[in-house]
This record gives structure tokens, C-alpha cells and sequence, in this order.
């Protein structure tokens, strides 16, 4: 009996077939938020002409719904656009930590940190190097899709496996890793920021960058050790090894400075990093240090804490333009700078977004729906009389189903941290734990969702291996990642919960 010419999908297969074309429909984020920003104005309007309020619950002050199309609000809306958009938390961190970050890209050192602890993985942990690898990449945005990806297929083919569980783990741990680390990165900057903005509506409590960084740190090694043996005993099986092992070549992008220049270069940015960390602990360590919090009663590294972005731009330009000049990547002494600036450049498209997320946010705030929506939540939520746990993990679900309609993780977050700080912190659950769970539904399922920027560009990838392969292809190979990172790293942080850990600073 042949087969079908046209055989029927799975079921997974057609369902996010229907998820891509319904995510196709959807206008550009830049067009949402705008349409966003124009419902709050009419919906202030309705709500102040109907009397709309709540009762702020620690407080007792009754909040009153504030129509943006009255004489007021349309005054307040245009005289405040640009400092909507220029004191929004999220914009001036991240273009601090790219304008470093970039010069560590453009100058090889990422590109060359990325191949060597590929390369030097011990054959059995191969899978979990390149997961791990791959979550460490996120501190350069896209460096782990355009380097690493395509360099651990090749390193799978040189060891005599298929080069599609090289990609589906490094895939894996760049994307579906992507809020564990073990070291903070503008991630931590642009989530933190939207969350304090959006905690404004009812507290006047700030959340830091290291809201989360205990909790990152173990979720990396834990995400890095499942994730390898998904891809070991559940994805690679299924795979056909390559007909031979073949050596390994280095990638189109790889930095041209030889070898041994780069491992000079290497090593001395090896030094420049212990010297730059002891130069920090003793700007925070001694009492009389210059970052030192003092007052006794406080974190003895606040200081430090609150302007992390600015030591990890500056840490990764000295960094990176260390290791241009002695690689001999740099033959200018302005190359550094050239990094930097193409760096900003590619904020363009982020920026534009900022700025209309930044009046949407704002306008929410003003009018009052954003503070009598979260005391209005809360209250239909106490009746159900459900644990924190039970609201986080339910937060996960929402938050992962609404990551595979739209692609930005800072755009969804400024669009649902508004609602869901507020609401759950007057229900006891803290900022910093609804972040978390906002980054966990939002990381597991990146790998699956045709609307992540970076989906297609995998899936050429994958074709360069294995022609006939398309969507359904990556989407196969990811899905068991993606189950599997929803389902454990929820129960991770259910236990941290429950067991009252700290989350970070």
C-alpha cells in the first residue's frame, strides 16, 4: 500500500499551522499599542462618565476612573508625551547595556567565548554544554541564534550525531532558556523596569534588575540539565546520524584573527575580568567603600544593585574592545567606537515600540483604570480564595499562551504587567514572583511559536542539513523542550515558593 502523496499532520502540527495564521493577522506591536493607547482614551471617558471607582484596600482612598478626552486629559496627553516616553523605566537601561554590550559583539569576543566552551565540552555533556552555552548567550541578544546555533550543528555532525540535535539544543537553550542566566543582562533591566513602572499603580516600591537572580542562576543549571536530557533520550532518537562525521570548519561570521591571537586576547581579558570584580567588592565591601549602602539596616550592595546596567556596559565595552586590539580585529583606534554606535542603531525598531508602549502604560496609570482594574481583580479573585501558587502557575499558562500570538517579550510585558502586578500584589503575591512566572511561560514557549523574530532563521538552518525540512520540522523537534520546560521549571518555582526562597535582591 504507497503512502499518500499529501500525508495528514499531527494534530500538534495543524494546531500551530492555526496559531500561524492567526498570528499573521495580527497588526505590527507598534500598531497594537496604539490601538491599545486609543481603547484606554475612550474607555476612561465611558468610565469616568459612569462613576467608575474602588476602594484602595491599605490605604481606604477611593480611586475615581479619569477621562482622557476631558479638557484635562487631553491637555495632560500632549504635554506629556515626550517625558512619557523618555522617563519610561525599560528605555534608558537598555540602550546603556547595549551601547556596551555591542562593542563585546562587533569585536568577536561573544562570537569567540560562545565557540570555545562549545568546542571544549566532554563528549557525554555535549548536549548540556550547548544548552548551557546557548542560555549564557542571551547576555548578547542575538549572538546565540547567529553563532551558536549553526556552529553546534556542525560540532554534532563532527561527533558523529545529527546535526539537527545540535541545532534543537542550542535552539533550546538561546531561546527557551532565555530568562535563566548566570549573570544579570538588560533582560533583567527591561523586565524590572515595566514591572516597577506597572507597581506604580499601587505601591511606591521599585523592583531591581536582581529581582530574580537567585532564582536565574539555579534555573540555568536546572534548565541546562533537563534540556539535555530531552534532546539525549527524547529528541536526537528519533534523528538519523549522519552518514559521517565531518571536521569542524568555522562558520561564515567567525572572527578572521587567528587562533592564537584570540587565545591571547582571551586570556588577557581573563585578567581584565578578576581585576574589574575585585575593583567592584572593594567599592562595596569596605565600610568606608564608595558604593556601600549606609545605612545598616539595608542591602550593603544597593547602590551597586541599582546601577548594574551601567557596570555591565562598561565591563563588556572595555571587555570587548580588550580583545579587538589584541585579536587584531581592531586595527583603528575608533573601531570600538563604530561597535557601539551600530549597536544603538539597531535599537530603531525597539525604540519606536517603547515610545508607544510608554503613552499606553502612562495613559493607563493616569486615568486611573490600571490601579481600579488590579483592585477590582483582586477582589473577584479572593473569592475563589486560591494560594500563591495556585495564582502563579495559573499566571504561567496565561502568560505562555499569549507568548505564541505575540513575539516581544518586552512588549508583552508592558502590556500585561500593568494589569497583573498590580492585581496580584494586592492579592499578597510580590512583584518580583509575577515576573518570574511572566518569564518562564514566556521563555518555554519562544521554541514553538512561528511568530518569535528568529523562528525562520532556525528553520534555514535546519534546511541546511536537511533540505525537505520545514516549519513542522522545528516545530516537532522543539516541542518536547517546550512541554517539558513549561511543566518542570513551573514545579522549580512552585517549590522555591513554597518553601519561602528569595528570588534575588
Amino acid at each position: 500500500m504507497t503512502a499518500p502523496d499529501h500525508p495528514i499532520k499531527p494534530v500538534s502540527h495543524r494546531w500551530l499551522d492555526r496559531v500561524e495564521k492567526l498570528g499573521n493577522r495580527l497588526p505590527h506591536p507598534v500598531t497594537l499599542f496604539i490601538l491599545f493607547a486609543l481603547a484606554v482614551v475612550f474607555i476612561s471617558a465611558l468610565c469616568g462618565a459612569m462613576g467608575v471607582a474602588a476602594t484602595h484596600p491599605t490605604t481606604d482612598e477611593v480611586l475615581t476612573a479619569r477621562s482622557l478626552l476631558s479638557a484635562e486629559g487631553a491637555r495632560w496627553m500632549l504635554s506629556s508625551a515626550v517625558s512619557n516616553f523618555i522617563h519610561f523605566a525599560p528605555v534608558g537601561p537598555v540602550v546603556v547595556a547595549i551601547m556596551g554590550i555591542a562593542v563585546a559583539e562587533h569585536s568577536g569576543l561573544l562570537a569567540c567565548l560562545l565557540s570555545s566552551l562549545a568546542r571544549r565540552a566532554p563528549p557525554r555533556l555535549l548536549s548540556t554544554a550547548i544548552i548551557f552555552t546557548g542560555i549564557l548567550s542571551s547576555i548578547g541578544f542575538d549572538s546565540g541564534y547567529v553563532v551558536l546555533i549553526p556552529l553546534a550543528a556542525l560540532i554534532f555532525k563532527a561527533a558523529g550525531r545529527s546535526p539537527l540535535a545540535g541545532i534543537a539544543a542550542a535552539f533550546a537553550g538561546v531561546s527557551g532558556g532565555y530568562s535563566a542566566n548566570l549573570v544579570l543582562g538588560p533582560v533583567d533591566a527591561i523586565l524590572a523596569g515595566i514591572s516597577t513602572e506597572a507597581l506604580q499603580l499601587v505601591s511606591s516600591d521599585e523592583v531591581l534588575a536582581s529581582a530574580n537572580y537567585f532564582f536565574i542562576i539555579v534555573s540555568t543549571l536546572f534548565i541546562s540539565a533537563i534540556g539535555a536530557w530531552v534532546n539525549d533520550h527524547w529528541v536526537e532518537p528519533r534523528l538519523a546520524k549522519p552518514a559521517s562525521s565531518e571536521p569542524l570548519t568555522e562558520e561564515q561570521d567567525a572572527p578572521t584573527a587567528s587562533a592564537d591571537s584570540q587565545r591571547r586576547a582571551l586570556r588577557w581579558v581573563g585578567v581584565f575580568t578578576l581585576v574589574y570584580v575585585v575593583a567592584l567588592l572593594w567599592l562595596v565591601l569596605p565600610q568606608d567603600g564608595l558604593l556601600r549602602n549606609p545605612d545598616p539596616n539595608g542591602l550593603t550592595a544597593l547602590p551597586l544593585l541599582k546601577g548594574i546596567v551601567v557596570f555591565i556596559a562598561l565591563y563588556a565595552a572595555i571587555a570587548g574592545a580588550l580583545f579587538g586590539y589584541l585579536s587584531g580585529r581592531y586595527q583603528r583606534s575608533n573601531q570600538w567606537i563604530e561597535g557601539m554606535e551600530s549597536g544603538v542603531a539597531s535599537l530603531a525598531t525597539y525604540l519606536v515600540l517603547m515610545f508607544f508602549a510608554a503613552q499606553f502604560v502612562n495613559y493607563f496609570a493616569w486615568s486611573g483604570l490600571g490601579a481600579i482594574a488590579a483592585i477590582s481583580g483582586a477582589q473577584w479573585l479572593a473569592q475563589f480564595d486560591l494560594s500563591t501558587t495556585s495564582l502563579l502557575l495559573t499566571f504561567v499558562l496565561t502568560s505562555a499562551a499569549i507568548n505564541l500570538l505575540i513575539g516581544s517579550a518586552s512588549a508583552k510585558w508592558a502590556l500585561m504587567a500593568p494589569i497583573f502586578v498590580p492585581m496580584l500584589y494586592v492579592l499578597g503575591v510580590s512583584p518580583e514572583a509575577v515576573q518570574m512566572a511572566y518569564r518562564i511561560g514566556d521563555s518555554s514557549t519562544n521554541i514553538i511559536t512561528p511568530l518569535m523574530p528568529y523562528f525562520g532563521v532556525v528553520v534555514a538552518f535546519v534546511q541546511r542539513h536537511e533540505p525537505s525540512a520545514g516549519l513542522g520540522t522545528l516545530v516537532a523537534l522543539m516541542l518536547p523542550y517546550s512541554l517539558t520546560f513549561l511543566l518542570s521549571w513551573s514545579l522549580l518555582l512552585a517549590v522555591w515558593i513554597g518553601f519561602g526562597l528569595p528570588l534575588g535582591y
